[in-house]
């Protein structure tokens, strides 16, 4: 495993490409959209010379970083030499289906086929491939440079090799993994969403407000991130695309609450936005909840 290829290049993709270009892998991350692209490689080099500066890596790894890592919006490009493909688009079922058909009929025979999804199921995924024993999901976490954990969920047909392959390449990014097998929402999302969504209905009923709801969860429960806190940096649509597939495949104990869905009509996503849960355009404000 030496090319390795991202596609998609926001949240997730960017920091899975940084990591891969900074552990030694040759990396090309592509989207469709240029704009994401420029932003995905001006965010890459400032987070590549902040480590450097404050001497998380030495500036030698900066540039070795800077050199493995080139940039793309040409899909076929993107597919024509890779070891492994880690898609990292949004959690749309059709939308990665899609792009691993894509994949299967450009990429390599050997190629590895990872989607990196939280919640999705690597079976459907890959059954518009013809390697089904090739693909299998990565689920990694935000930040990507700093979050230890990769869960390997296999499909049904994903080969003993595949799974062997996935967890090296993890580990080569300095990631500790976990082996999950295939159902809704893995192991981590379905706590998060649960524990997230009973704390946006505390919040949407009036319990304590969005500051004490998360200062109560990391001073009494250890956690280090509180939920709303954690949905803000996921991103509120990310995490109502989420609570609704979880909704239709394990039931009405994860109906999205009402809250989050008026959030995210009105556009409130959360960090990437400028406001959620917290308003980050006030040096991060929390929202009220009960008078929205």
């Amino acid at each position: 495993m030496k090319y390795l290829s991202v596609i998609g290049a926001g949240t997730m993709g960017r920091g899975i490409a940084y990591t891969a270009a900074l552990n030694g892998f040759s990396v090309l991350l592509q989207d469709m959209n240029e704009e994401t692209v420029l932003a995905a490689k001006e965010y890459i080099k400032k987070e590549l010379k902040r480590s450097a500066d404050h001497s998380y890596i030495q500036p030698e790894q900066m540039e070795s970083a800077l050199s493995n890592i080139q940039y793309t919006t040409n899909f076929k490009e993107a597919a024509e030499r890779p070891d492994i493909v880690i898609e990292a688009v949004y959690e749309s079922i059709p939308l990665k289906m899609d792009i691993f058909k894509s994949l299967d009929e450009l990429c390599p025979p050997h190629t590895i086929l990872a989607t990196n999804t939280s919640t999705l199921s690597p079976t459907e995924i890959a059954s518009q491939t013809g390697r089904p024993q090739q693909c299998v999901a990565m689920h990694f976490f935000n930040p990507v440079h700093k979050m230890k954990l990769v869960e390997i969920i296999r499909g049904l047909d994903t080969a003993d090799e595949t799974v062997a392959i996935a967890k090296d390449v993890a580990e080569r990014l300095g990631k500790e993994t976990v082996e999950v097998n295939e159902f809704p929402g893995f192991v981590t999302s379905r706590m998060n969403c649960l524990i997230g969504n009973e704390a946006m209905n505390m919040l949407m009923e009036g319990v304590a407000s969005a500051k004490d709801i998360d200062k109560a969860m990391k001073l009494g429960l250890n956690h280090p991130m509180g939920p709303l806190e954690l949905a803000d940096l996921v991103g509120l649509d990310t995490r109502l695309r989420n609570m609704e597939y979880l909704y239709q495949t394990l039931g009405e104990k994860y109906r999205p609450c009402p809250l989050l869905i008026k959030y995210v009509k009105a556009g409130r996503l959360g960090r990437k936005s400028g406001q959620g849960f917290y308003d980050y355009r006030k040096q991060a404000q929390p929202a009220t909840g009960r008078k929205n």
